[in-house]
C-alpha cells in the first residue's frame, strides 16, 4: 500500500513539471490577442464603410439625392392672379376678387394613410366618407378637387385634422357689391373666374389675369414651410370703369323695382343716356337676380332685357315720323291737319284716335298722339322716306355696345310697300326695338340731330357724330315734346319739379302666339331733361302690367319722373330758371 502511495505522488509531480502545462497560459494570451485584432479590424472596417458610404452620400450621389429630396418635398404651386375690377364712373366698385381658399386631394397620398381619415368625421366642411367617395372613384389620379371656394377658416378646419394627401391652393372668388342693382350690366363669372353674363363676358380677355409659378417647400403634412423662388410672376387682369352711374343705377333700380310690383307687371327696363357723350348711366331690369347667390335663379332672370328684348315701340316713334315729314318738306312746324272725323280707312283696317281732335297743328298731333295724323303724313311721303330715316336713327341696328346677347331690333325694308305698311309703321307698328335702340334715337333729338355711339365705358371727351337731322329740326321737335308732358298732353304724370321735360308716351299691344293680345300691353315713355338744354334721356318699358292701368302714360311716366328728379340732383344739373312743368300731377286718362 505504502508503495502504491509513493508512485501516485510521483506520477502528480511528473504531471506539475510537464512542458505542455507550462506553455498553456501563453497559448490564452494569444487567442486574445488574435481576438482584439479581429474586432479591432472588423470595427475599423464598418468605421470605413460608414465613412465611404457618408462620402458617397455626400459626394458622389449628392445630385442624384437632393433631386429626390427635391421630388418628395419641393412642388411646383400655381400662383392665383385676381380678375381686373369693374368700377363705375366715378371709381365705385361693381366687381372685386377676393381671395379664397380651395382644397384638393392626391388620391395616391390619401390611400395610403385610410386608418386618418376618421379624423374628418363629422367635419361640415369635409367629412370622412365624402373624402372616402371621391378618393376610392379615382385612385390613379393625382389631382382631385374636394371643395371650392371656402372661407381661409372653413379651409382650416380640414386642414387641422392633419390627413395626408389633402392640400391646400389659394385661388379668387368674384365678389358683386351693388348686388342685383348692377346685375344685368355688370354679370357673373363661374367658378373658374370665367365671365359668364354682361360686362364679365364682354370683357373677359380684359379683365382675366394669367396665373404664375412658385417653388415651394412642404413637410410631411403637405403644409408650405418656405417659399423658395418665384418662377413666373402672376399677371393680374386689368380694370375696366364703365359709363354707368352708380347713384342713377340705385334710383333707376328702385323705382322699377317699385313699379313692377304696384302694377303687378311681368317685369320691365329702364335705360339712362347721356346724350352729349352716349354714355350709358343707369341700365336695370325687371325681374333680377343677386350674383352673388344664384343658388335657384330662373334662367329668364339673368337677360339684361334692355338690350335683348324686342318690342313694338308704339306711339314712341312719332316724333320720328314727324321728323321725316318736316326733313322732306312735307309739312313745316305751324302746319296743321285735319284729323276729322278721328278715324280714316286704310285697306280693310279703321284707324282712330282717341276722340276727334278736329285740325290740329303739328305739336297737338304729339301731344295728343294723333294716329290719324301720322297716319296721314306717312301716306304722302315716299314710301321709302321714313324707313330710311328709322334707320338713320339707328332701328334695326345693333347699338355698338357689344354687350353679349344684344339684338338688333328690326326694321323692315321692302321694294314696295302696301298703304296700310306705311300707316302702321308711322305710330310704332311693323317694327320693333330694344329699350336701348329707343333711348338712343331720342338722344338723337337731345343732341341737336346728331346721333353719337353708344358706350358702356367711361368715355373723356364726346364722340364725332353723325348727323341725322338738322339741328333746327330736332329743337323744334324737342320743344313740342315739352307739350306732351303738360296739363292737356299724354303725360303730365312724367314732370319733374324745377326742370321743363320733353317726351313722348307709348302704349302698345304684345304680340302672343295668336297674335295682338287685347288685355296685354308694353306701356312706354321716352324722354328728355331739361328740355330747354337736354342733357340726359331715359326709357321706361313697363311690361304688361296687371293691376289695372296700363297705358304709358299711367303705368311709365311716373316712374320717369322719379328717376330723372334722382338723376338730375345726382349729377348735379342745373334746374331752369321758369320751368313751366307740373309737380306731382298725374296722368288722367291720357291715351297714346
Amino acid at each position: 500500500m505504502k508503495g502504491a502511495s509513493r508512485e501516485k505522488l510521483k506520477r502528480t509531480a511528473a504531471q506539475r513539471t510537464s512542458p505542455q502545462r507550462v506553455s498553456a497560459p501563453r497559448d490564452e494570451a494569444k487567442v486574445l490577442t488574435l481576438r482584439f485584432r479581429f474586432l479591432l479590424g472588423l470595427w475599423a472596417l464598418c468605421a470605413g464603410v460608414l465613412i465611404w458610404r457618408a462620402v458617397e452620400l455626400q459626394v458622389v450621389e449628392h445630385d442624384f439625392l437632393a433631386r429626390q429630396g427635391d421630388m418628395r418635398n419641393l412642388r411646383v404651386e400655381p400662383l392665383a392672379a385676381h380678375r381686373g375690377l369693374i368700377t363705375d364712373r366715378d371709381g365705385r366698385p361693381l366687381a372685386v376678387s377676393t381671395p379664397v381658399i380651395t382644397l384638393w386631394v392626391n388620391p395616391r397620398e390619401a390611400l395610403e394613410s385610410r386608418e386618418l381619415w376618421s379624423r374628418l368625421q363629422n367635419n361640415r366642411v369635409l367629412d370622412a366618407k365624402t373624402l372616402a367617395r371621391k378618393v376610392t372613384s379615382y385612385p390613379d389620379r393625382e389631382f382631385i378637387y374636394l371643395a371650392r371656394h371656402l372661407a381661409p377658416e372653413e379651409a382650416q378646419a380640414v386642414l387641422d385634422a392633419k390627413v395626408p394627401g389633402i392640400y391646400p391652393l389659394t385661388e379668387y372668388r368674384r365678389y358683386y357689391p351693388a348686388g342685383e342693382v348692377a346685375a344685368h350690366v355688370v354679370g357673373f363669372t363661374n367658378i373658374d373666374d370665367e365671365g359668364q353674363e354682361g360686362i364679365e363676358l364682354a370683357f373677359n380677355d380684359v379683365l382675366q389675369g394669367h396665373p404664375g409659378r412658385k417653388k415651394v417647400v412642404r413637410d410631411l403634412l403637405g403644409r408650405v414651410i418656405q417659399d423658395i423662388e418665384i418662377l413666373d410672376d402672376a399677371q393680374p387682369g386689368n380694370d375696366v370703369r364703365l359709363s354707368i352711374d352708380l347713384r342713377a343705377q340705385y334710383v333707376a333700380y328702385r323705382e322699377l323695382l317699385a313699379a313692377v310690383n304696384r302694377d303687378r307687371a311681368k317685369g320691365g327696363s329702364v335705360v339712362v343716356l347721356d346724350a352729349k357723350t352716349g354714355e350709358i348711366l343707369a341700365m336695370v331690369n325687371q325681374p333680377a337676380y343677386n350674383p352673388n347667390n344664384r343658388t335657384g335663379v330662373n334662367v329668364a332672370s339673368l337677360r339684361n332685357r334692355a338690350v335683348t328684348d324686342l318690342f313694338e315701340p308704339g306711339s314712341t316713334v312719332k316724333p320720328f315720323t314727324i321728323a321725316a315729314a318736316l326733313e322732306s318738306g312735307l309739312v313745316s312746324a305751324s302746319s296743321r291737319i285735319d284729323t276729322r272725323p278721328g278715324t280714316i280707312r286704310v285697306a280693310n283696317k279703321t284707324i282712330r284716335d282717341h276722340r276727334n281732335y278736329g285740325v290740329i297743328d303739328i305739336t297737338t298731333v304729339l301731344a295728343k298722339s294723333s294716329n290719324v295724323a301720322t297716319t296721314k303724313l306717312a301716306l304722302a311721303m315716299d314710301p321709302q322716306v321714313l324707313p330710311a330715316l328709322f334707320d338713320q336713327f339707328g332701328f334695326g341696328h345693333a347699338t355698338g355696345v357689344k354687350f353679349p346677347g344684344e339684338s338688333a331690333g328690326l326694321l323692315p325694308f321692302r321694294a314696295k310697300w302696301r298703304d296700310i305698311e306705311k300707316a302702321t309703321l308711322s305710330y310704332g307698328y311693323g317694327l320693333s326695338v330694344t329699350a336701348l335702340q329707343l333711348a338712343q334715337a331720342y338722344a338723337v333729338l337731345a343732341n341737336d340731330g346728331m346721333r353719337v355711339p353708344l358706350s358702356l365705358q367711361r368715355v373723356e371727351n364726346a364722340p364725332q357724330g353723325q348727323k341725322v337731322i338738322n339741328a333746327a329740326t330736332a329743337k323744334n321737335l324737342v320743344h313740342m315734346l315739352e307739350e306732351v308732358v303738360s296739363v292737356e298732353g299724354t303725360a303730365r304724370a312724367a314732370a319733374v319739379s324745377g326742370y321743363e321735360i320733353a317726351g313722348k308716351t307709348g302704349t302698345v299691344h304684345k304680340v302672343t302666339s295668336g297674335g295682338y293680345a287685347e288685355d296685354r300691353y308694353f306701356g312706354l315713355f321716352a324722354g328728355i331733361a331739361p328740355a330747354n338744354d337736354p342733357q340726359i334721356v331715359a326709357v321706361v318699358v313697363i311690361d304688361d302690367p296687371q293691376g289695372g292701368a296700363y297705358y304709358g302714360g299711367l303705368v311709365a311716366a311716373p316712374v320717369f319722373s322719379k328717376i330723372m328728379t334722382g338723376v338730375l340732383r345726382a349729377l348735379q344739373i342745373t334746374p331752369d330758371a321758369n320751368p313751366g312743368v307740373i309737380a306731382g300731377g298725374k296722368t288722367e286718362g291720357g291715351r297714346t
